[in-house]
């Protein structure tokens, strides 16, 4: 049963990226489609991210257990799409010349930010398997409140990148501050769980 429901997990999660891979197959993502699907992409890892951090609430909200069972793997698909996000942004704005993209991340600081994210994220996705557990020790915890900061930087990178539209990036902000204000409430008032 529970391995039944980590496959439909699995495969929940590849949709947005099969989805895009058809479009992109159908030339569907308008006159830019290198833009639209960095795009798109960025904003499936924001969600996944949120997805993420939105596991331990709901858990311990409605007494769900079972549903901290797919935490890692959502966590990872974050890591999934942030790559392809990144993989996207090389291949069709930098044509793969890595040169271009250190001068980007120095230069642009929105890219900085979002660089920062990235770093930040593939650390999580090295120190996620059960031995790194085991190995770090309190400190794995520490490392993994890092989460927090990534999506504060994706969210600001998204800004960024929109200028003029910040209704999706607001939502997302007001999203993370709800989330990160039900932790910090979580860890000051522990015995009013």
């Amino acid at each position: 049963m529970q391995k039944g429901m980590k496959i439909l997990v699995f495969c929940v999660c590849l949709v947005p990226f099969s989805y895009l891979f058809v479009q992109l197959l159908l030339n569907n993502l308008g006159p830019d489609p290198g833009e639209a699907l960095s795009k798109e992409l960025g904003e499936w890892t924001l969600r996944f991210l949120l997805a993420t951090l939105a596991i331990s609430p709901v858990r311990q909200l409605t007494g769900i257990k079972t549903i901290v069972r797919f935490r890692r793997m959502i966590g990872l698909f974050v890591l999934f799409y942030a790559s392809c996000h990144l993989f996207v942004f090389q291949l069709f704005i930098l044509g793969f010349r890595w040169s271009s993209l250190f001068q980007e991340i120095l230069e642009r600081p929105y890219i900085t930010v979002g660089f920062t994210a990235f770093l930040i994220l593939v650390a999580l996705g090295i120190t996620s398997p059960k031995y790194m557990v085991r190995k770090l020790g309190k400190n794995w915890k520490r490392l993994h409140r890092l989460i927090y900061l990534a999506a504060v930087l994706g969210i600001i990178h998204m800004t960024w990148i929109l200028r003029s539209d910040f209704g999706e990036a607001l939502l997302y902000g007001v999203i993370v501050a709800v989330l990160l204000g039900y932790r910090l409430a979580h860890r000051i008032y522990p015995k009013k769980r």
